[in-house]
Parts: structure tokens; C-alpha cells; sequence
């Protein structure tokens, strides 16, 4: 006979950490899912395509008898093509198909300042035409509106714009200072919600890549007068539009990054490099770091949802890896975990993770790291000119400037 005391144990399921972390992501995309829709991984598409026509016409051109070079060659291979060029071919270039040569790493950079503003010239006329056109509805409407207001300002005279494309959402980047003569560039990589529209503000300024790039250049230029810098608001990727699953997910942070190391390959002179990785910007550096220049002497990001490595010396990258997050920013509550390709991996400013962690104090929110008078800015400045001795870490303590050689401004 067989006693009820003699049935098997009950036995209770205990879910490992792998587990829980399935769950939490698949809890993550259905949040996503029900918030933002499928929609929210598509290609956001926008007014126009005209890279594709000009591309199309640069093929079919020649300089005498030889073929123009593959818009995406090599950064070094279309400075010297460029430099085997007479002033009067590479101005003809640029005025024929101005949007190529503005956006071809390796040309000249004033060659690519003049395309951008022809560039920019034919964009805000077609747009102007948009306004006129009466089948537009009122949201088409009011948005070619914007448009010719952006393209109008960024054509101002004192303005040097190192990338432009009108096509879909838009991009552009803009440089502050004298590229060509820097010992020191600083690059801001800005993330969501990042296009045309999006590159300059007038509330809210600092929030914006125009406004970061501006208030950098300023503290740079305070922290070192000596020192000759420049500073780029680099919006020419296609970032997602909301924190919606595009967002979640890598594809526009690899298809960033390889763009983020075209334009670090291509800068002219022999400076040296910070990254600004703010937000989602901090994903696009995470995947570029490993493949990224050795003149890219500095990664520092703010507000990171991670940085697709589970580590600082997973990364891959001799630059030095700096972090930073305020206290009130809601980043903090994203999940950091990576699985099955969601999500951005482990934490930046973990202190298992490796970087060297700065203090933010005074920023408030996720993008208030670049506001005047906080020591987010300040620390942002003393690392793109290279004083590293004068930066402030995170705590009481100074392990963030441990282990570095010649720690002052150039």
C-alpha cells in the first residue's frame, strides 16, 4: 500500500537570472508594443529624396576622362582625389553636385561649407514651392513652413555646415571654430528624436545639438584660451523618433556609427578627438568605439540607456571611457540588460562596468547635461581640451583621473 506521506515533494520553479531577464524583455516589448505600435520600427519617412538623383548624376559624371570616385569610398581615398584636383575642377564639383561633395568625408572642409550652401540654396527653394502648393494638407503645410525656416537659418552667412541632406527626416551637422587649425575637436553625438527640425532650438536651447555644440565651444574656449578647438553638432545619422522600439533596438546605432567613424577618419590635421555621447548617442559610440581612429583620444557619455558592452574594456577601444548621469534623470530606469538584441547592455556608471565616472552636479533631467554653470559642462570642457587633472569625479573621490599621462591642456 502506498501512504500519502510517500507522494513526491512539490517541487517549486525558481526562474534564474537568465530567466528574469528573458521575462523583463519580453515585458519591455510588449510595453513598447502597446505604447508605440509596430509603426515605431519602420523607416520614418519624410518630404523627398534628392541624395538618390545626385548620387545618380555624380556616377554619371567625369573630370576629363576619369570616373569620379564611389561617393562611399574611403575617407582617404577621396582626399586624394580631391587633392589631385585644380581649385577650378573641385569648385565645379561642388557647384554641380553639391549635395555629394557636402556630404563626403574627405573633401576639403570649405569645399564641403560652399556645396552645403548651394545645397541648402535649392532645398529652401523646393520647399518654398511645397508652401505654395495648395494640395498640401495643413500638417504638410505647416511642416514645409518649419522646413524653409530651418534651411534659411542654417544658410546664414556666419554658419559652416559640414554635412546636409534634405532627404526623409534629415541631417546635418555644423561645425563651431576653425576645423582645419584645431589641435582639439570635440564631436557631440545627440540622440532620439534628433533631425532637421529637431538640430537648433530656441527654448530649451542647450537640449538641442546647435545649443550643446555652442555651450561647449564656450566653456572649451574658457577652460583653455590657448588652445585652439572645435566643436561639431554631429546630427547626421538617422536617429529613432521616440523611445519606442527603434529605440530599443540596434539597427540605427550600427548603421550611426558607421557613419560616427567616417567622419572621425576624415577630420582634417592631426587633433585630437573627444565623442559627446548623449542619450541613444551614447549607443551609436558604444558600437563604433572598437573601430573608431586612434586620434579619438576620449568616449564620455551622458544619460546612456548602455552602450551594447558589458564593460568599458569590452568596447574595444583605447580611448579613454568617461560616464556620468545625473541624479533625477529617467534613464536610470530603463532596464539594463541586452537580450535577443533588445535593449543596450550593462550600465555605464556601474562602477563593475569600468569608466571613469564624472560628476554631474547641477544638470537636471536627461538633457540638461550641456546648461551653462553645471559641473556636467564643466567636466565635458576639461576633457575636450585635454585637462583632465581639472576634472571633478562622481563621490568624494578622484579615481576617475587616475592613470593619466600628461593631464593638462595641450
Amino acid at each position: 500500500m502506498t501512504s500519502f506521506d510517500s507522494s513526491p515533494t512539490p517541487q517549486v520553479w525558481r526562474a534564474t537570472p537568465q530567466v528574469w531577464r528573458a521575462l523583463l524583455a519580453l515585458a519591455v516589448v510588449f510595453v513598447l508594443l502597446m505604447t508605440t505600435g509596430w509603426t515605431a520600427i519602420r523607416d520614418q519617412r519624410g518630404p523627398g529624396g534628392p541624395r538618390e538623383a545626385a548620387v545618380a548624376a555624380w556616377r554619371d559624371d567625369r573630370i576629363g576622362t576619369r570616373h569620379l570616385p564611389d561617393p562611399q569610398s574611403p575617407p582617404a581615398e577621396l582626399t586624394a582625389f580631391f587633392a589631385s584636383l585644380s581649385p577650378r575642377q573641385r569648385d565645379r564639383l561642388a557647384t554641380e553636385h553639391p549635395l555629394v561633395v557636402g556630404n563626403l568625408d574627405g573633401a576639403p572642409v570649405t569645399l564641403r561649407y560652399r556645396a552645403n550652401r548651394l545645397a541648402l540654396r535649392a532645398a529652401l527653394d523646393a520647399e518654398q514651392r511645397r508652401v505654395d502648393d495648395r494640395r498640401l494638407s495643413p500638417d504638410g503645410h505647416r511642416e514645409a513652413v518649419r522646413r524653409t525656416h530651418r534651411f534659411a537659418s542654417l544658410m546664414r552667412a556666419d554658419r559652416q555646415i559640414l554635412a546636409f541632406d534634405p532627404s526623409g527626416n534629415g541631417r546635418v551637422a555644423e561645425v563651431f571654430g576653425d576645423l582645419d587649425r584645431a589641435q582639439r575637436v570635440s564631436v557631440i553625438v545627440p540622440g532620439v528624436d534628433t533631425n532637421l527640425l529637431t538640430f537648433q532650438r530656441s527654448a530649451r536651447k542647450y537640449t538641442a545639438p546647435v545649443g550643446m555644440a555652442e555651450s561647449l565651444y564656450a566653456a572649451e574656449r574658457a577652460a583653455a584660451p590657448a588652445t585652439r578647438t572645435a566643436v561639431i553638432a554631429w546630427a547626421d545619422y538617422t536617429a529613432p523618433v521616440g523611445v519606442g522600439m527603434d529605440a530599443a533596438i540596434g539597427r540605427r546605432a550600427e548603421t550611426g556609427a558607421a557613419r560616427l567613424v567616417s567622419l572621425t577618419g576624415a577630420l582634417p590635421g592631426h587633433s585630437r578627438v573627444a565623442l559627446f555621447c548623449h542619450s541613444y548617442g551614447s549607443v551609436v559610440c558604444g558600437v563604433a568605439a572598437r573601430r573608431l581612429p586612434p586620434r579619438v583620444a576620449d568616449l564620455a557619455v551622458a544619460g546612456s540607456p548602455g552602450m551594447r558592452a558589458a564593460s568599458a574594456a569590452g568596447l574595444g577601444t583605447r580611448a579613454r571611457v568617461w560616464a556620468m548621469r545625473d541624479a533625477d534623470d529617467w534613464i536610470a530606469e530603463v532596464p539594463y540588460l541586452e537580450v535577443g538584441g533588445l535593449g543596450h547592455g550593462a550600465d555605464p556608471v556601474a562602477p563593475e562596468f569600468g569608466a571613469r565616472l564624472l560628476s554631474a552636479a547641477g544638470a537636471v533631467g536627461h538633457a540638461g547635461y550641456f546648461e551653462p554653470g553645471t559641473e556636467s559642462l564643466r567636466n565635458f570642457a576639461e576633457i575636450g581640451v585635454g585637462s583632465y587633472r581639472s576634472v571633478r569625479c562622481a563621490g568624494t573621490g578622484d579615481a576617475c583621473r587616475g592613470g593619466i599621462s600628461g593631464a593638462t591642456a595641450l
